[in-house]
Order: C-alpha cells, then sequence, then structure tokens
C-alpha cells in the first residue's frame, strides 16, 4: 500500500498482527499515561472549559486495559494544566475508576493525578495544601490510587526545600494507601523549573529523597519525566527499599525497564499493542535462564527499538506537544472519529510532523487498520490543500 506524504510517496510495510492478552506483566508494573478524547461538535476552542466525549474517552481506556496495561488518568498526557479543566478532571477520575470495576479492583487498574490547578491563584502553602487535598480526595473518593503531581502553584510559591516538605508531609498524611509522587520535569512544563527548591537536578534530587525516604511507608513509588537516563538509573538505586520507581522517559524507556525501573510512561498510550507482546517477552527472560532468556530478551529489544524513534518524535521539543501525536494515532487507529483535542490542541504540530509520526507508526508495526489510517492521513492531507 502506498501513500504520497510530504516529502514524498511512502510504501507501507507488511501490517502487523499483535498478540492479545488481558494478562498484566508479572515482573514490571506498568502505566500507561491516557488521553482524553475531544468532543468534536463541542467548543473545545482554547481557553473554552473541556467538552469530552466521554464513551470514546471510556471506550480507550478499556483498549488499554484489554492490553494488561494499567491506566495512569488525569495526567499530563490528559491535557491538565494544558485545557482540561478541574470539572472535567473530576468527571474523568469518576468515570474511569467505576469503568475499571467491571476488570478489577479500580485501585489496581486506575491511579489519577491529584494536583492543586483548580486553584491557578494560590499564593500560600496553606491555600496550595488546601487545593491538593481536595483533588487528593475526589480521587480516594472514586476508588483510584493516587498520583501527586507537581503543582505550578507550589513551584511559584516555595521558598526553598523546606516549603515543598511542609506541602508534601501533609498531603502524605491523608492518604488511604500509598501514593504515587511525580516529578515532571520543565522540558514537559517549563512553570516546574526549580521542583523540589533547586534549579540545580543534583541538589533538587537530594531535597526529593529526603522527602521520600521520610515518608516510605506511603510512597508506593516515584515516576520521573526528567529525560536523563543516567540520572534515572542513580534515583532509582537510592530510594528506599520497596519504592519503585516508574520511568517517565520516553526517550530510554526500553533499556530502563529492561535494568529494572516499572513504568508510567505517556508513550504507552500509543504502542499499547508492542508494549504489551515486549513485556510478556521481558517476563519470561526473567524466568527463564541461558539462551532461551537471551532470546526472549532479543524478542524484547526488536519490538520496541523501533517504537523509540517513534516516541522519540511525538515528544520532539517542544516536548510539552507530545499529546497531538499521541491523539493522532489514536485517531488513525480508530480509537476515535475524530482528530480534534480540547483546548484546540490538534493544531499544536506540523503537517510535515504529523507525517513522519505516521510514518514511523507504520514501521514499528502500529496501525492497526492501514487502509484505515491511509484513508484519514489522506483526508487530513486534503484538507491542507495536498
Amino acid at each position: 500500500m502506498r501513500i504520497d506524504l510530504p516529502g514524498g510517496a511512502y510504501e507501507l510495510r507488511e501490517p502487523v498482527t499483535w498478540p492479545a492478552s488481558a494478562a498484566p506483566a508479572a515482573s514490571r508494573v506498568v502505566y500507561a499515561a491516557a488521553h482524553v478524547v475531544a468532543d468534536p461538535l463541542g467548543d473545545n476552542t482554547p481557553g473554552s472549559p473541556a467538552a469530552v466525549d466521554w464513551e470514546a474517552t471510556l471506550r480507550f481506556r478499556r483498549h488499554l486495559w484489554s492490553h494488561g496495561l494499567r491506566v495512569a488518568d488525569a495526567m499530563d498526557t490528559a491535557q491538565r494544566n494544558m485545557g482540561l479543566d478541574w470539572a472535567a478532571t473530576r468527571e474523568l477520575i469518576r468515570l474511569s475508576a467505576e469503568e475499571a470495576r467491571a476488570f478489577g479492583d479500580p485501585a489496581a487498574l486506575v491511579a489519577c493525578g491529584a494536583g492543586t490547578d483548580h486553584a491557578p491563584g494560590a499564593a500560600d502553602l496553606h491555600t496550595i495544601t488546601a487545593a491538593y487535598a481536595e483533588q487528593v480526595e475526589a480521587v480516594q473518593a472514586a476508588g483510584a490510587g493516587v498520583i501527586v503531581m507537581a503543582s505550578r502553584q507550589l513551584a511559584r510559591v516555595a521558598a526553598g526545600p523546606a516549603d515543598y516538605h511542609q506541602v508534601y508531609g501533609k498531603v502524605l498524611g491523608l492518604a488511604d494507601r500509598p501514593v504515587i509522587l511525580h516529578w515532571l520535569g520543565e522540558m514537559f512544563d517549563p512553570q516546574l523549573a526549580g521542583y523540589w527548591g533547586a534549579p540545580d537536578v543534583d541538589a533538587a534530587t537530594e531535597s526529593f529523597l529526603e522527602l521520600v525516604h521520610a515518608h516510605a511507608a506511603v510512597v508506593d513509588g516515584v515516576k520521573v519525566s526528567l529525560l536523563d537516563e543516567e540520572h534515572e538509573v542513580r534515583l532509582r538505586a537510592a530510594l528506599p527499599e520497596g519504592v519503585r520507581l516508574y520511568t517517565g522517559d520516553d526517550f530510554n524507556y526500553p533499556s530502563l525497564i529492561r535494568s529494572g525501573s516499572h513504568a508510567l510512561l505517556g508513550i504507552f498510550d500509543a504502542i499499547a499493542p508492542a508494549a504489551a507482546a515486549a513485556l510478556r517477552e521481558l517476563d519470561a527472560a526473567e524466568t527463564t535462564s541461558g539462551e532461551e532468556a537471551a532470546r526472549h530478551l532479543a524478542r524484547y529489544d526488536e519490538i520496541l527499538a523501533p517504537t523509540v524513534a517513534l516516541s522519540r518524535k511525538i515528544f520532539e521539543a517542544p516536548t510539552y506537544h507530545y499529546k497531538t501525536g499521541i491523539v493522532f494515532l489514536a485517531w488513525l487507529n480508530g480509537h476515535q472519529d475524530a482528530f480534534a483535542m480540547v483546548n484546540g490542541a490538534q493544531s499544536a504540530r506540523s503537517l510535515r510532523h504529523l507525517a513522519e509520526v505516521f510514518r514511523l507508526a507504520d514501521r514499528a508495526g502500529l496501525l492497526a487498520d492501514q487502509e484505515l489510517a491511509v484513508r484519514r492521513m489522506t483526508a487530513l492531507l486534503a484538507v491542507n490543500g495536498l
């Protein structure tokens, strides 16, 4: 099959059929950070309240669970701080946890972000703590696990590490079960520069580790999105026993997961079938030995290697616009009827960027229905005069 793309004609590869299995990975705990599907007839112009297609949004979460992945919801992949307002976020948390009950324990299958974005003007530590508490309560009331998200408001107000420790100490005291702490780098959100009270990463890491060690009993794990493989390996080794490192490194995830990190990744929204297949190979490698284990590890690498080029394209600078590529692939693969996003974010990437995402997704075997994908890509090109 062939399609004319910006830059020249492209011949699609032989289609790939990924094996289906709802069994979760045994050797790693793995979350896919999921996007929301915009209502194509809603007013999702920049600055408007989010209009969400709830049925399509929940259908996509069922798709992720069907591949044995857990869902990280109401996170930056769902456009928190980039169009998904608190009213829509609260409803997403409630509906996602409710939907998870058909598959098992919501607390095991879905974890949701709790932050302070509904209080953008918060100007003191007390108000920021209260904002966190409101969102933590909403997530726990829904029955989902809690991911304590980084706060733009705290980054603006905090004078140093002690202020972070004060706020997080109180928030962690509200947890009815261990939570995940999220360290989101400034490449994902420039307003989070200097998080944990220091612009220097090593000093910030020292502050972060002090907090984690002090509250290890209520910390399930830490999700780190700094796109720095060496730093993540060092941090993982320094965590208290029993606290997981969930990689958020969408550039280096194959090697980090292979070497021992768990995962909470936006790219797994787009590559779920391949990710699940690779994780089954990793499970097999860790329960066998010798040549058989080596074969499984080679297959793990073979599956994920072409997804890295795709992920690096989707997450290229400005990295925070990666959601556009994620939603674009969901549309190409028939998970939603329109290439539309809340806050009009479908316009955040160029047509040439999207054409390259199309090519790389095909090379990774991640166009589930090539005819549909070609038809939709052709229509997008035509709308843009090509």
